[in-house]
């Protein structure tokens, strides 16, 4: 089940702090969510994440843990001049963000930092240079080597990713050992039913699709058990 609604942010924009031009022209470098995700490499013994929690709702519930697909807006800073080099506001139409946690979607920090939060959480989080884009930096972000990172993060929703061995052979109907877009649209519709809350009929339709773009690695149009699982048993 999950908890939170999926939110669009009412206009395309960044806002937080930080600052400054890039390149001169632009103070925004509109990355993918996928630069996000490009590990760490060599360095030194890793430091620890900081995690500042600017507002905490009441009650605070569900909190994060890995395998749940979370929903969130985020930008990104360096740390050394505040220079602003990634807001999620500008890209999807300002719809925040799709990922599951601690599978390594985005970088390792992110995947620390946003642990243990809950839906309307916001939190800063400080990222050393060895859990963001380490001594290589990246270029094409204009991440310099060695860069620490902080991020200004919004959390909307956390759906409970069905990861387990059981999950899977419930939704797995036909005891194939795959799951077909109707097994897993049908499960969506239940677990959307369960907790009671009202979505937008689109959500439906963006998770699935966003659940088959990152498990389907064969396109194949089903996802296997170890497509699936997070955690590789091997019972599965």
């Amino acid at each position: 089940a999950g908890a939170g609604r999926p939110r669009k942010s009412p206009a395309p924009q960044c806002h937080g702090g930080g600052g400054g031009e890039m390149n001169g022209v632009r103070a925004l470098l509109l990355l993918p969510l996928a630069l996000l995700a490009a590990p760490a490499r060599g360095g030194a013994e890793e430091e620890e994440v900081k995690i500042e929690v600017v507002h905490l709702p009441e009650p605070c519930s569900p909190r994060s843990r890995k395998g749940d697909l979370l929903n969130a807006h985020y930008d990104g800073f360096l740390a050394a001049g505040g220079t602003r080099f990634y807001c999620s506001r500008t890209q999807n139409d300002g719809h925040p963000k799709w990922f599951v946690l601690g599978v390594g979607q985005v970088i390792k920090g992110l995947d620390i930092g946003m642990m243990n939060m809950c839906p309307g959480e916001k939190r800063k989080v400080t990222i050393p240079p060895s859990l963001a884009y380490g001594q290589q930096g990246y270029a094409q972000g204009n991440i310099p080597p060695n860069a620490t990172l902080i991020f200004e993060i919004e959390l909307y929703a956390v759906n409970r990713g069905p990861r387990s061995v059981e999950a899977f052979n419930q939704i797995d109907k036909d005891s194939d050992k795959k799951l077909s877009e109707l097994e897993i649209s049908q499960y969506l519709k239940e677990e959307f039913a369960r907790d009671g809350k009202t979505r937008h009929p689109s959500v439906h339709d963006e998770v699935l699709a966003d659940i088959f773009k990152k498990n389907d690695h064969d396109g194949d149009g089903f996802i296997s058990a170890k497509e699936y699982n997070v955690y590789q048993h091997e019972e599965l």
